[in-house]
């Protein structure tokens, strides 16, 4: 009687140790933003006390599963998936503080590029991925490599033993990844084809997971053999609707559905739960629903949370688990670094690199790599720079790794814009980069249009000493013909007979000050020619005024740039402020219609020395931000002591001018012209929807002293602050993958009343002029 007691309490014990050591798996699909939704799952989870002690993962799965077995809480990957830095991950953008201005080239026209390899034939090839991979890279390092450096890269030693999946689409097969760098891993379960860039793992190129295993119950079974599985599913390959009529929104979805495999809700058998948000009104390359696509992940966990509470009997207290993830994150290493190596590159072209990182500190810190990578991030002499980082546990320290290639040798960058007023034109720029001990940068562009022409030479060698600097050349022509911009569907009755053409040789120098801003030092040779009527008037026969200036000028110019586009921007600041210095010889040779002596005689040409200091200062910074509103504003000032030029219009020509709207420069308009103005305006922007911007901008001049035609030709200054000259515009603005469309009307306070619609494709930017 005894024994039997003892063996009936023997096997409770038994039984109730079983049910306590029940083991839960969790397994998350693949399906691109709708993977979000599993950040919910993991919510609802937690607060129902219910265990996670295994994790498989694809593609977005794999990324939840594996910053929560990295040791993030369901609340701290919500955060993350919340801020603004994600969305910048998702869709390649850089963050503006760690865009490296000092390495940018000036913006142009371009519209699309093409790379050029050095080969025989010349064969072009474009870019393989769609979306910019250099942000999210280092991101995966910054989260998750502390929790690979505790782990040993070994995946069972994880917070939560974690398996995320992988594609090589060379031999067809699915890859489970158990070890190694988790970031590197994380980085691989997600590479869409012809989305990201592929990376190696084991010198394999590899693909996303879900090309062949989207759902991992099946390694989730072989590898871990859960007493319960738990699996969240957010992908489906049936569609209860089809594409009629061109369907953009479904046929967008396409490329990433196409390579999605199906996920069998039948693999996770009866000892287990199939949970399916409900995720149909929701696309898989939409990131900007966070918030919703986490609500609905919770919801649909929540709705079978009887049937799993009824199933797992073990639980696990929310403080066990805060408790084991504090022991857990608390013993991660410290990110401080004690060296940084680079591969894929010769010793020349390493030393180049590493110097960029270099400091007089033993180890630095996370900021001071982050600095380093995006200084080579801006560098355009690289094509891939894959970052990777190892712990040393001797020194307790890591090391940062570079994998990098340079580019192809030549970028070929076309452009232009398509305008509703006669002032289209077509770019053109070839460059050339060269690495070896420092880098070397060679272009040319072209413009064509009727009313711009222009040729541009460039070099430039950067030199990545302690305090990076570098020095140019610049060869340009510019060419305006502003007789030909006459308004859309209107017979300009007063025509501008003016052209203008200016030939700059240029030497220049630079350092940085921070990310984004630099100090550059620059001397030109100047060549201008300006040929005009003093009447405004012109006939078959007639001779134009003729007035050029031949000198030198000096520069010394403190710019900051943080804006987030090269036209139309609504993020970010443009801040310049330069002393300018001009020396140099008029020389005017009056037309027929000025001429006061016989036409037959000799041509009186006049010549005068000139000499005048410049100080500009631009603002354009856009500094208020609620919701889908910016507020901006634009300001300018110049100071100047600038003689009068020998007649009104050669004086107009050579004054500095205020450019508020997007076609300014196309435009000669005499009173946004002087030698010492105030000016500056508002720029409202209202975000209508992604990608469309509703723009309305005013601005005011006010020059000190404007310009008065004095007689025929004769030029004096008026009265000080006699006047105040508006200009507006209202319009749409919709941002293409290659270049804004913009529809607006333009107002201009100006003696011919210049005002109409202008609709355009492309940019309108221009090569800078020799006097700017």
């Amino acid at each position: 009687m005894i024994s039997i007691k003892k063996l009936l309490i023997g096997l409770l014990c038994f039984c109730t140790f079983q049910v306590n050591a029940q083991k839960v798996g969790l397994v998350l699909s693949g399906g691109g933003a709708k993977g979000l939704a599993h950040i919910g799952t993991l919510k609802a989870l937690e607060e129902n006390n219910i265990p996670v002690d295994y994790i498989t993962g694809t593609s977005m799965g794999g990324i939840v599963g594996a910053l929560y077995a990295a040791g993030y809480s369901p609340e701290q990957i919500e955060k993350i998936a919340l801020t603004p830095d994600f969305q910048d991950w998702v869709s390649g953008r850089f963050k503006s503080d760690y865009n490296f201005f000092f390495q940018k080239s000036s913006p142009n026209a371009s519209l699309i590029t093409a790379k050029l390899s050095i080969d025989t034939a010349l064969r072009v090839s474009f870019r393989s991925n769609l979306i910019n991979d250099i942000p999210l890279n280092f991101a995966l390092i910054e989260l998750l490599s502390q929790a690979s450096a505790i782990s040993k890269d070994n995946f069972d030693n994880l917070f939560v033993p974690y398996r995320c999946m992988v594609s090589d689409v060379f031999s067809q097969t699915s890859i489970t990844v158990k070890n190694g760098s988790l970031a590197e891993a994380v980085r691989a379960t997600m590479t869409v084809p012809l989305i990201y860039r592929p990376i190696k793992l084991d010198n394999k190129y590899v693909f996303d997971g879900g090309l062949y295993n989207n759902f991992p119950v099946d390694v989730m079974q072989k590898e871990f053999k859960p007493d319960y599985i738990i699996g969240a599913n957010v992908s489906s390959k049936n569609f209860k609707e089809y594409p009629k009529n061109d369907d953009e929104r479904l046929i967008n979805r396409l490329m990433l559905f196409m390579f999605l495999s199906k996920s069998d809700s039948t693999l996770i058998g009866k000892n287990g739960i199939y949970i399916q948000p409900d995720l149909q009104d929701y696309s898989s390359s939409n990131f900007t629903p966070v918030a919703e696509l986490i609500k609905q992940g919770y919801d649909a966990t929540m709705a079978d949370m009887p049937r799993i509470l009824k199933e797992v009997k073990r639980r696990v207290s929310k403080e066990d688990i805060v408790l084991r993830r504090n022991t857990f994150n608390n013993k991660k290493p410290r990110l401080v670094f004690s060296d940084v190596t680079v591969t894929g590159v010769n010793n020349q072209q390493k030393r180049y690199i590493e110097r960029l990182f270099k400091s007089d500190k033993a180890t630095f810190d996370l900021d001071d790599i982050k600095q380093g990578y995006y200084k080579l991030v801006a560098d355009e002499t690289f094509e891939t720079i894959y970052p990777k980082i190892t712990y040393n546990p001797t020194s307790d320290s890591y090391t940062f790794g570079i994998v990098a290639r340079p580019k192809r040798s030549f970028k070929l960058d076309f452009g232009g814009n398509i305008s509703s007023r006669p002032i289209s034109n077509v770019f053109l720029g070839l460059q050339y980069n060269y690495l070896d001990r420092k880098a070397y940068t060679f272009g040319t562009n072209f413009y064509s249009g009727r009313f711009y022409e222009s040729v541009q030479l460039n070099g430039r060698i950067d030199y990545p000493s302690k305090l990076p600097f570098f020095l140019s050349g610049e060869m340009t022509y510019n060419h305006f013909n502003f007789y030909n911009t006459s308004q859309i569907f209107i017979e300009n009755p007063h025509p501008t007979y003016i052209e203008q053409s200016d030939r700059k040789i240029e030497l220049k120098g630079g350092i940085p000050l921070n990310r984004n801003t630099r100090i550059t030092l620059s001397t030109s040779f100047i060549s201008n020619n300006d040929h005009y009527s003093p009447t405004n008037t012109f006939n078959i026969g007639d001779i134009l005024d003729k007035t050029t200036f031949i000198g030198l000028r000096s520069t010394l110019a403190f710019e900051q740039n943080t804006l987030n586009r090269k036209q139309y921007a609504n993020r970010g600041r443009n801040f310049l402020l330069s002393l300018n210095y001009y020396t140099g010889r008029e020389f005017y040779t009056p037309g027929n219609i000025s001429r006061t002596t016989d036409l037959s005689g000799d041509i009186e040409v006049t010549k005068k020395q000139r000499e005048w200091i410049n100080i500009k200062m631009s603002d354009e910074n856009y500094f208020f931000h609620q919701g889908k509103y910016t507020l901006g504003y634009l300001a300018e000032g110049v100071i100047s002591n600038q003689p009068l030029f020998s007649n009104y219009y050669s004086t107009l020509l050579a004054a500095p001018a205020f450019y508020p709207l997007q076609d300014s420069r196309s435009l000669f308009l005499e009173k946004f012209r002087a030698t010492t103005y105030l000016a500056g305006g508002l720029k409202n922007v209202y975000q209508i929807k992604k990608n469309l911007d509703l723009r309305v901008e005013a601005f005011l001049f006010l020059p000190y002293q404007e310009f008065a035609q004095n007689g025929f030709q004769d030029v004096k200054n008026t009265h000080t602050f006699n006047h105040i000259h508006y200009a507006g515009t209202a319009g749409l603005v919709y941002h293409t993958p290659v270049g804004p469309v913009s529809l607006s009307y333009n107002l201009y306070d100006d003696p011919i009343k210049r005002n109409g619609v202008l609709l355009h494709l492309g940019y309108l930017i221009y090569n800078k002029r020799s006097i700017e």
